[in-house]
């Protein structure tokens, strides 16, 4: 059963156990939940246990193709979420992301950040984890291009100061 397994995977797609995302975290678990009840089963047959791993595998590829699709992928995805911008916790948007404020401070403080006096942006990423944007004292305005997507993609962007 293991063989099938892994070459189901192998023939999958790439990311299909990577851990970075829940629909990953989910097809991992039930793929392994599969594999160990098909191996200590006195009543499940090899062929059964094969039939669910590469139907799971087949729909989870289907689903992550669909997922391709922007009008699809929102279904399946989060939103960016602004949690900080210009120095100020949005909390609306910290508490629809399920973190505490002391989280959000010790994601901050793990990347170098003591001050939000010196944040433009944390922006809550899709997969859960956070981007920071330092606030920029050149003068100029204009965000770079990743950040422009970020705010776009945002479940509630900033108003953009100009």
């Amino acid at each position: 059963m293991n063989a099938t397994a892994v070459i189901g995977v192998r023939l999958a797609e790439r990311r299909t156990l990577a851990l970075d995302h829940h629909r990953y975290f989910v097809a991992a678990v039930a793929v392994g939940a599969i594999v160990g009840r098909t191996a200590v089963a006195g009543i499940q047959s090899f062929v059964t246990g094969a039939v669910a791993v590469i139907t799971l595998i087949a729909a989870h590829r289907l689903l992550s193709l669909l997922r391709l699709q922007p009008s699809v992928g929102k279904l399946f995805d989060h939103r960016v979420r602004v949690l900080v911008g210009h120095g100020q916790i949005d909390r609306s948007q910290r508490r629809a992301c399920g973190l505490a404020e002391d989280d959000l401070f010790a994601q901050l403080r793990e990347r170098g950040v003591f001050d939000l006096g010196t944040v433009r942006y944390v922006l809550y990423e899709a997969k859960g984890g956070i981007t920071v944007v330092p606030e920029d004292n050149s003068g100029r305005d204009r965000q770079p291009p990743l950040v422009q997507a970020g705010l776009k993609a945002a479940a509630s962007p900033p108003a953009e100061s100009t």
